[in-house]
C-alpha cells in the first residue's frame, strides 16, 4: 500500500471505541479529524502524548477539530486509560491492526537489537472532505501537540 501524503484521500475505517460503540470516519464528515496512532495504553510516551492532547483539547476543539486516538489495545484497556487520565476524546481499539496497516503505521521496529512489529507514533489530520491535510510521522510525544495546534 502506498504511503499516504497530504492531499490524498483518507482511508476509511471503523472500530469500537472505549465504550464498545463502533466509530467510523464517515461519522465525522464535514469535520476536521485528528487521527493519532500510538503504541500502547498507559505507557510513558503514550501517556505523555495523550495527556498533551487532553491538556490542549479545548484549543483543538476551538479550531473545529475532533481527536481520535488509535492503538492495538482493546476497548477495556482504552476505558481504563480514559478513566485514569480523564481523557476527553475517543480511543479506537484497532486489535486486528487494520487501521494501522491502512495508514502505513504498522511497521517493523527495533529495540535492543530485537526486531518486532509495532505502531509508529504518527498523526494524520483529515479535512472535512476526507482528504489528508497534514501527516506527522515518528512524532515526539512531548512536543507533538503544540506542533499540531500551530498547523490546525
Amino acid at each position: 500500500m502506498s504511503e499516504l501524503k497530504v492531499g490524498a484521500k483518507a482511508r476509511a475505517f471503523s472500530a469500537p471505541d472505549q465504550s464498545g460503540t463502533v466509530v467510523s470516519l464517515d461519522d465525522f464528515k464535514g469535520k476536521t479529524v485528528v487521527l493519532y496512532f500510538y503504541p500502547k495504553d498507559d505507557t510513558p510516551g503514550c501517556t505523555t502524548e495523550a495527556c498533551s492532547f487532553r491538556d490542549e483539547f479545548a484549543a483543538i476543539r476551538k479550531k473545529g477539530a475532533v481527536v481520535l486516538g488509535v492503538s492495538p489495545d482493546d476497548a477495556e484497556s482504552h476505558a481504563k486509560f480514559v478513566r485514569k487520565f480523564s481523557l476527553p476524546f475517543t480511543l479506537l481499539a484497532d486489535e486486528d491492526r487494520k487501521i494501522a496497516e491502512a495508514y502505513g503505521v504498522w511497521v517493523e521496529k527495533s529495540m535492543y537489537g530485537k526486531k518486532y512489529m509495532g505502531v509508529e507514533r504518527s498523526t494524520f489530520v483529515i479535512d472535512g472532505g476526507g482528504r489528508l491535510k497534514a501527516v506527522y510521522r515518528k512524532v515526539k510525544p512531548a512536543e507533538h501537540v503544540a506542533e499540531l495546534l500551530a498547523d490546525l
